[in-house]
């Protein structure tokens, strides 16, 4: 738990700067390793907290002598490597506002995301850097271009010119609270991809509540498969272990690299997505693995179906725990709930459509449903709350809610409410609560499909398809404009059922939809062969796509 003394060190307003507990770990831990990663020949290399410190410091100071200074916005597309430690902690201890991105999400919309934060800095490797050239006009107001790796014909620094000679501690910028402290983007999954703008005060409350509610403590050893993730255990006094996996491809992983480097280096704490977890899963399933040092496992992005937890907790020790929070860039986290209260309990309720439970709030986290609506909401009034147990709009308030996104007003006003001093995200979520304090999860807003029969939501419609035995996922679609859309049940099969009898098949998923008073008016069902699903976690469908894809299917 984190102690009075460390609240106060975090939070006070001279001292909020969360690259400075990096320093505060150099000084308390100094022989204990940061960060520890595998290289081709196999043999590991570790990098202790003292060392990281100090190869921060050397780029601060060169970074700062370069014209990176406090408030400069900084795109940094690096690799999820030891450089992208060094160079993001150095950033922060500047008071630099780094912005970052995922590159999977396409060339087209990187620019645009991209060119629209006006960044005065680029740090990038030479991929990235060609995208820069070529694309002169989206970053004209770049003015200081740090290349990490090998430099061709776009001028600027290399990694090792700003690398500074001077061993001289660099004390992180003392930001308030309300300073910008970085950039981060959604990944465009469920809405166009905008710019979160993250404050210092946040960032110290996601690292508060990541060790009072998880229990983490320092001399943790983390495998952090979702690289933004392994930014916090510096700050949380954990071993970050980098993973050997493509960050964008987590349902390829190669499951023996993430095992090896579990048992190898005792990893305690480990987040990866349902697609990583599915994949990891059924390998240790089929191989009789156990994982004994696995404390803690946090996967997010995407509900979590039960058999995966169950699955994967097989290999687990007794007093581990799966956890399953729920949250968004603009808030996270918002609640959590882990897989012994899931497989016990909510799993059962869930096949039957409730929804998906993901768990009561997290500390200092205030979370209400009110009624469903596209329109703005300037101002907060207690008449929008929905009565308990109906399903509405999920909107959050608290220290770990994002106040608005960077240079984009419209989307701002669509997805923020006034209150007072305060601000409530509208999560683009709908949901409820139940008699016990509990938040499940119905899918998305911009996903219900409103019928002559009333609203249908997609989570709860499609867990009634899914306890299918030949049926991986389903996806609930809407043809046509609200409110007399045609409901359409789109179903990817499980691995090795390509050419399945389809008539017998829609027959048998077309019973289970009259047998139940969700589904009853569903009536036509659709076999994808692989559904579109997101670059960051690979787990989140794109139902816009699917519903293009279905509406040429029934024409």
């Amino acid at each position: 738990m984190c102690s009075a003394s460390d609240k106060t060190a975090v939070e006070s307003s001279d001292f909020i700067n969360v690259a400075g507990q990096l320093t505060r770990m150099a000084r308390e831990n100094p022989d204990v390793p940061a960060i520890v990663w595998r290289s081709r020949a196999g043999t590991y290399t570790r990098v202790t907290f003292v060392e990281l410190n100090a190869e921060v410091d050397r780029y601060a100071h060169g970074l700062s002598a370069a014209g990176v200074v406090r408030g400069t916005r900084t795109i940094v597309m690096v690799r999820p490597k030891y450089e992208f430690f060094v160079l993001t902690f150095a950033l922060l201890k500047i008071g630099a506002v780094p912005a970052l991105i995922d590159p999977g999400m396409g060339r087209r919309n990187v620019v645009a995301c991209l060119s629209a934060i006006q960044a005065e800095a680029f740090i990038g490797i030479p991929l990235a850097q060609v995208l820069r050239v070529l694309n002169r006009r989206a970053f004209r107001s770049v003015r200081t271009v740090v290349t990490v790796g090998r430099r061709w014909c776009w001028g600027g620094l290399r990694m090792e010119d700003v690398r500074s000679a001077s061993a001289e501690p660099f004390e992180a910028v003392r930001s308030q609270a309300d300073d910008p402290a970085a950039i981060l983007f959604t990944s465009g999954s469920t809405g166009p991809a905008k710019g979160v703008l993250y404050r210092h005060g946040m960032f110290a409350a996601q690292v508060r509540i990541l060790r009072e509610h998880f229990g983490v403590q320092p001399g943790e050893v983390d495998l952090p498969t979702f690289p933004l993730f392994a930014l916090f255990d510096p700050a949380l006094g954990m071993t970050a272990v980098l993973p050997e996996m493509d960050p964008t491809r987590p349902a390829s992983v190669d499951p023996e690299k993430i095992v090896a480097a579990i048992r190898d280096q005792g990893v305690t704490h480990t987040f990866g997505s349902p697609a990583l977890l599915n994949r990891v899963g059924r390998y240790v399933a089929d191989n009789g693995v156990k994982l004994p040092t696995l404390r803690r496992v946090i996967s997010a992005g995407a509900p979590v179906p039960p058999i995966v937890l169950e699955r994967f907790a097989k290999a687990l020790d007794g007093d581990a725990r799966i956890y399953t929070p729920y949250g968004a860039t603009e808030a996270l986290p918002v609640a959590s709930i882990d897989h012994r209260e899931i497989l016990g309990e909510t799993a059962a309720q869930s096949a039957r459509g409730a929804g998906t439970c993901v768990g009561r709030p997290v500390l200092e986290m205030d979370v209400r449903i009110i009624r469903i609506s596209d329109d703005p909401i300037v101002e907060w009034f207690n008449d929008l709350e929905m009565p308990a147990g109906e399903i509405g709009e999920i909107v959050v308030k608290g220290p770990v809610v994002t106040r608005e996104y960077y240079a984009a007003p419209r989307a701002t006003e669509l997805a923020k409410i006034r209150d007072g001093d305060s601000v409530w995200h509208r999560m683009g979520d709908v949901g409820r609560f139940d008699g016990q304090g509990r938040l499940w999860f119905c899918g998305r807003k911009a996903h219900r499909v409103e019928t002559e029969f009333g609203t249908s939501f997609s989570v709860p419609c499609e867990a009634i398809f899914n306890q299918h035995p030949r049926v991986f996922r389903s996806a609930l679609v809407g043809v046509g404009k609200r409110p007399r859309q045609r409901p359409v049940m789109c179903i990817e099969l499980e691995s090795g059922e390509e050419h399945p009898d389809q008539n017998t098949l829609c027959e048998e998923l077309s019973e289970r939809a009259r047998s139940n008073p969700l589904t009853q008016h569903i009536k036509t069902i659709l076999i994808h062969p692989s559904f579109p699903v997101d670059i960051r976690h690979n787990a989140k469908i794109f139902r816009e796509k699917l519903a293009v894809w279905a509406t040429e299917q029934i024409r």
